[in-house]
């Protein structure tokens, strides 16, 4: 059926010859895999295409041929000799001009040869190589029906090769390939830079084709219809190379045509224009012959421009109809690209609903980069001003394109957030406010760029509307200035509270940024409206307006100070150049030169408006504070006596934290300002210090507290502002601990003390001792500090230790967090301590303590089930809310709680009560216990897995103590079913590396099997072992073992229970059963239920040795053994045992038993494959 590569003529043959073509006319295009019993005829055919090779170059020399004079090139530049088109293409552009005009050349000397090199070219470009072939016939149309029939695309079994025979006229095409080419790389999708610039070249060279010969041979009807008919056939190929590279080419012919037809169309306008000039002259002076000459030339250019036309449309037609929903996602991208360049060229043609409806339709693909293409298109079309002709697409669409702002690839998002911004700009009445409404929203969302996108499009809609920039008549510039400012921030005020989805202005003014950034920026501006203005006294604003300016002009302050990293937007913090970050100082130094001088006027304005001055007083936080002249001076003496005074009046604690920050920035040893505040701030330290102080000993003269309501709110007000100071800066030298210590005495001593006041004292005491805890070991310690700090808080974790048992729930929630965020402290001051340093500061919580806490979690955290999400009904008069915050309050305790047994404050085992609650709790606490099972196991898997054997154990022992008493409803105590699920998910937090988890998961069964068998002898007794039932919690951790290992643990369990024991079949023994067919049902590839039902206790035979589940190993002093996987150097996978075995019931040797364990011939499972044997004591 297909020709065998002979001798290529490079003359047109007579009817029904054949011509042959070879994909390259080198030896390279025999395959170098021949069977030997060929080689002598590859040896001569590869003579005969040397022969032809050298036939071929001297026959191009002589007639000037298609690559001569881009050979001359390449030679002249010192590059390699380029023999076919494929590869003088793939040389690069500067090849490109020359070697098509070598190609025309060619072309106009022998058409059929130069038209042959350019199919072989698209057929090399598909990526044939090797044993490729191309056989052409001419076509008879007298054997028209018979020749169509035979158009087909199969497979030749005679030469393993694949052919498709179509017809481009004048020729039938015969193309053969290999067969492995479907599977096989392409240029067009092969990664690096080569085939990168390759694509290119190829694109290139057919427009460079195109437009070279669209004065010449474009119109002889040979070139393009041939070359039509090729692509169109082999881009409805079944192999992807061929659709890919002939679909590219194709729709890059058709752009090419439609730059063709333009410079026909701008060629027939031109010859009107004339002939209009020359029909209007007078007859005495017009020229009959001139008028013949031009209208004889629009009919030819008019021709032309149709012949043109009906090309581009077979192309559509022939190709892109079939293309345009291919398989292959790039294909569809390229016909949608090309398809986008066509309507925006060619608009007249292209540019209408029948061409519109396919990128609609594509608008729904499943490949983000189709849908791309598409949104890409449309707004380049939108932005030519076209949307007149597209108005029913827009109508018929714009749902669609709205949607795309949800799309699921952020691009696609961006690109259609831009597209909808176009369509608003070119049609205004297409979006209605709704729709504008639902793109604004995404200033919100987390992805950044989406959200810049987005707060273009709001400042482009809202906030530049020529409408707000409506001067008053009369006013100044500074008036103007302010109106205008004004207006942007109602709008923007109106777009905040209208949207009612966010109230974080912060994401606002991040994702209006670099839009919006002189608005922002504006704080002269912006405190322009804070502050009274008298000549516009009917434009202030109201109090909820003036509390978003605040927290605006607070946003811009520390975007402009800090940069766009916001919580939930960027992987992390951005690394900014060395220009950004002199900008970024420049910003901060005008915003402090201007804030430093508006600022106490500010806070003298809003000193009664707790919510509002707390904005204020973070904006010293982000100071630049580099230089301290006198005029700074007097700023800042103005700003330290405003702060003053607010601290003095408010006892806020969120304002006294905010203001305490200030204070650390302001007097922070590397600040010029530091000598200006900070004997301001220590004086204002003293003052409440000798007032705390002074109440103190009024209040506690007689041992318990007497203070009187006035005298106890004085008392909490000052302790509460000592705390906040305390937690922000270092005020041990003030001895804060020691007023503390004198509140909690005489409260553990006698009662009577507020909960507030309790509270914070505490609070205040444990942020003296974390301090401590800093410091200590910064110089070298002696002994006596050491065991100064050590009493100390060991005095501190007694008194909290009391307060665990207040009768106010605050006060114990209190101290328990006060007791973990100690103990973590003093973990890791241990953890880093130098051992330069001196004695380090030694303390471990007693066993009381430890259990104090544990009792505590269980009580507080773990509560009863009518107040867990689990339940079936929460109350109706608790709202969601308070639920909410409870939940909070619960999963900060348990964290502080899972904290200390991580950082190993806490034995692991005290663990295990948390891990009880994993699957009862799930949705509630779920995340923090598996993290904290995942943290400790990476600690010590050992004794972590342990406490999970002993977490069951407890559970199950509890439940049968239950069901023997009779009480089998208790809510106290989890069913059969909920620790076996409890086992279940606790054999899921191994994952998939059974490897990593192996010796776990060998203690986990070592000791359930010796749980269940402790105190059974196998001989005397009859009845089942008590706990005998653990053993199917126990089998939810078989799925996670070995196979070798499953083995190993069945002759463990033989060890305990013995042969006649595994093999019984009473109920009572079930259990048992149900675990033997996890350990050997599982490891066969069968279901445990099956194995149980089709079990028999027949003896295993020894031809079937290798599958059978009884294989003991057991060392000399009776210690059983698992097996652990290691990896050889040099890859060798093999099973080996250092112990002598047994095999029961006939003995096998230590050689016969290593041999069935590594036979061929039993059962392997993945596991085994690549892994050798390594002991693990059990």
């Amino acid at each position: 059926m297909i020709a065998e590569p002979t001798l290529l003529s490079r003359s047109v043959q007579k009817e029904n010859s054949v011509v042959d073509v070879s994909s390259c006319a080198s030896v390279h295009h025999v395959s170098s895999e021949r069977n030997e019993n060929r080689q002598k005829t590859v040896r001569g055919k590869r003579k005969a295409r040397e022969c032809s090779e050298n036939a071929k170059r001297k026959h191009s020399k002589n007639s000037n041929g298609s690559l001569g004079r881009a050979e001359n090139e390449q030679l002249k530049n010192g590059d390699v000799e380029a023999v076919t088109l494929f590869e003088v293409v793939s040389m690069g552009r500067s090849a490109m001009q020359a070697v098509v005009d070598d190609w025309i050349d060619a072309y106009t000397v022998d058409r059929d040869t130069a038209l042959l090199d350019l199919i072989s070219f698209f057929i090399q470009c598909s990526g044939c190589k090797g044993n490729w072939m191309v056989t052409a016939e001419m076509f008879q149309s007298k054997q028209g029906t018979d020749v169509m029939s035979k158009m087909v695309e199969d497979l030749d079994e005679d030469t393993g090769l694949q052919y498709k025979k179509f017809l481009a006229f004048p020729w039938i095409l015969t193309v053969t390939w290999p067969l492995d080419m479907d599977s096989g790389e392409y240029p067009l999708i092969m990664s690096g830079l080569y085939w990168k610039r390759f694509r290119s070249h190829f694109c290139e060279f057919v427009s460079v084709l195109v437009a070279q010969c669209q004065n010449s041979v474009i119109f002889d009807g040979y070139l393009l219809n041939t070359l039509i008919s090729l692509l169109a056939e082999l881009s409805d190929s079944r192999v992807r190379a061929f659709r890919h590279t002939c679909t590219l080419a194709a729709v890059k012919l058709l752009s090419a045509l439609v730059h063709v037809a333009l410079n026909l169309s701008v060629s027939v306008d031109n010859s009107q224009r004339l002939y209009e000039v020359e029909l209007a002259k007078m007859a005495s002076k017009r020229a009959s012959q001139r008028l013949d000459r031009i209208h004889r030339k629009i009919s030819e250019l008019q021709d032309r421009k149709f012949e043109i036309e009906n090309m581009m449309d077979a192309i559509f037609k022939g190709v892109f109809l079939k293309r345009y929903r291919d398989v292959i996602p790039e294909i569809r991208a390229i016909c949608m690209e090309e398809l986008m360049v066509w309507m925006k060229l060619y608009s007249s043609v292209f540019l209408n609903d029948s061409y519109l409806k396919y990128v609609g339709w594509m608008m729904h693909d499943k490949q983000p980069d189709v849908r791309l293409k598409c949104v890409l298109g449309l707004k380049g079309l939108y932005q030519d001003q076209s949307s007149s002709k597209m108005d029913l697409f827009t109508i018929r669409f714009k749902e669609r394109m709205i949607s795309m702002t949800l799309d699921k690839d952020h691009e696609v998002a961006i690109q259609a957030v831009r597209l909808l911004m176009v369509i608003s700009q070119s049609c205004e009445d297409v979006l209605s406010p709704d729709d504008h409404k639902n793109v604004f929203q995404f200033v919100y969302c987390s992805h950044r760029p989406l959200a810049i996108t987005a707060g273009e499009f709001l400042y482009n809609r809202l906030l530049s509307n020529p409408e707000l920039s409506r001067p008053r008549e009369g006013a100044s510039d500074q008036e103007r200035h302010r109106e205008l400012v004004l207006a942007r921030v109602r709008a923007l005020i109106h777009f905040h509270t209208e949207s009612e989805l966010h109230h974080h202005v912060l994401y606002l003014v991040d994702s209006l940024w670099d839009s919006a950034g002189t608005l922002l920026k504006d704080w002269t501006g912006l405190t322009s409206l804070l502050l009274p203005h008298t000549s516009c006294q009917e434009q202030a604003l109201s109090s909820a307006e003036e509390a978003f300016v605040i927290e605006l002009m607070l946003a811009s302050v520390r975007q402009a100070a800090e940069g766009p990293p916001l919580s939930g937007r960027g992987a992390g913090k951005k690394v900014i150049s060395t220009k950004e970050k002199k900008l970024q100082t420049d910003v901060c130094t005008k915003l402090t030169e201007h804030f430093i001088k508006v600022l106490p006027e500010l806070i003298s304005k809003y000193s009664e408006d707790t919510e509002k001055l707390t904005s204020f007083l973070r904006i010293p936080q982000f100071f630049q504070m580099d230089t301290c002249d006198l005029e700074n001076s007097q700023y800042v003496q103005a700003l330290l006596a405003e702060l003053e005074a607010v601290v003095d009046r408010h006892t806020d604690t969120g304002l006294m934290e905010t203001a305490a920050r200030s204070y650390q920035s302001l007097c922070a040893q590397d600040s010029a300002w530091h000598s200006l505040v900070r004997p301001t701030f220590d004086r204002l330290i003293q003052h409440w210090t000798n007032t705390l102080g002074t109440w103190l000993g009024e209040s506690l003269s007689s041992g318990c507290f007497t203070a009187k309501d006035d005298n106890t709110l004085e008392i909490l007000s000052t302790l509460k502002k000592l705390t906040a100071f305390n937690i922000a800066q270092d005020l041990s030298k003030w001895s804060l601990y020691e007023l503390g210590t004198k509140l909690l005495e005489a409260e553990i001593k006698n009662g009577g003390l507020p909960m507030e006041v309790t509270i914070e004292a505490l609070r205040c005491m444990c942020s003296s001792i974390l301090w401590k805890l800093n410091t200590f070991g910064e110089g070298v310690t002696s002994r006596e500090s050491s065991l100064q700090q050590r009493n100390q808080l060991r005095a501190f974790c007694e008194k909290c230790h009391r307060c665990l048992s207040h009768t106010e729930q605050l006060v114990r929630e209190q101290a328990f967090m006060c007791l973990s965020d100690v103990l973590i402290a003093h973990n890791y001051q241990l953890q880093m301590w130098d051992s330069s340093a001196g004695t380090p500061l030694l303390y471990t919580p007693d066993p009381k303590l430890q259990k104090s806490l544990l009792s505590f979690v269980l009580e507080h955290v773990f509560t009863s089930p009518e107040l867990d999400s689990h339940s079936s009904k929460v109350s109706e008069s608790e709202s969601g809310e308070v639920r909410l915050e409870d939940l909070h309050r619960r999963r900060n305790l348990l964290a502080a709680y899972c904290k200390l047994i991580v950082h190993s404050v806490l034995e692991m085992s005290m663990a295990a009560e948390v891990f009880k609650q994993y699957v009862k709790y799930y949705n509630d606490f779920g995340d923090i216990i598996k993290e904290t099972l995942n943290r400790t196991r990476q600690m010590d898997k050992i004794e972590s897995a342990r406490t999970l054997v002993q977490c069951l154990q407890q559970l199950y022992l509890r439940l049968k103590q239950e069901q023997d008493r009779g009480n089998t409803c208790s809510s106290r105590v989890q069913t059969y079913s909920s620790i076996k699920e409890l086992a279940r998910r606790f054999s899921l937090t191994f994952g998939w590396d059974q490897i990593k988890s192996r010796e776990s998961l060998a203690m986990i069964h070592r000791d359930g099997i010796e749980f269940v068998f402790k105190g059974f002898v196998q001989q005397s007794e009859k009845h089942s072992p008590p706990y005998i039932s653990y053993l199917t919690i126990l089998s939810e951790f078989s799925g996670k073992l070995l196979k070798l290992d499953k083995k190993t643990v069945y002759s463990y369990l033989q060890k305990f229970a013995g042969e006649q024991v595994i093999n019984n079949r009473e109920e009572s023994w079930m259990p048992l059963i149900y675990y033997r067919a996890s350990l050997m049902g599982t490891a066969e590839g069968e279901d445990a239920t099956s194995f149980i039902s089709s079990d028999t206790n027949k003896q295993p035979s020894l031809t079937n040795r290798s599958r059978s589940p009884s294989v003991k190993q057991v060392n000399s002093e009776g210690e059983q053994r698992f097996l652990s996987p290691s990896t050889e150097s040099k890859g060798n996978k093999l099973l080996k045992s250092s112990e002598d075995s047994k095999v029961q019931p006939a003995p096998m040797s230590r050689e016969q038993q290593t041999g069935s364990l590594v036979s061929d011939k039993g059962p392997r499972s993945n596991e085994e494959v690549d892994v050798d044997t390594v002991e693990i004591d059990v």
